[in-house]
């Protein structure tokens, strides 16, 4: 299992990235730098690692247990338009 890292302005939903080192706060509307520590206001965005089917493999990579064959993904993928994101501890429907 791979160690609970401090989440940062990749991984909330008010980010949008302009390159790799920084992006801009939807909500501020400032440049933020992508790594650095979230603020007050942080909303996570769904990626595979927020996910309850996600199971953790080594740093960065894990399984995708929605599916059946359980495929290899990472867990930074955004995975906003995936019809399986669960939130941990949402009821399996």
């Amino acid at each position: 299992m791979q160690k609970e890292s401090k989440l940062n302005h990749t991984d909330c939903r008010n980010y949008a990235p302009l390159d790799v080192a920084k992006g801009i706060c939807h909500r501020t509307k400032e440049i933020v730098l992508a790594d650095t520590d979230q603020c007050e206001h942080f909303v996570a965005t769904q990626k595979c690692k927020f996910c309850g089917h996600y199971v953790s493999a080594e740093p960065y990579l894990g399984n995708c247990c929605a599916a059946s064959h359980h495929p290899v993904t990472y867990a930074d993928l955004i995975a906003v338009t995936c019809e399986n994101f669960r939130a941990p501890g949402a009821p399996n429907l």
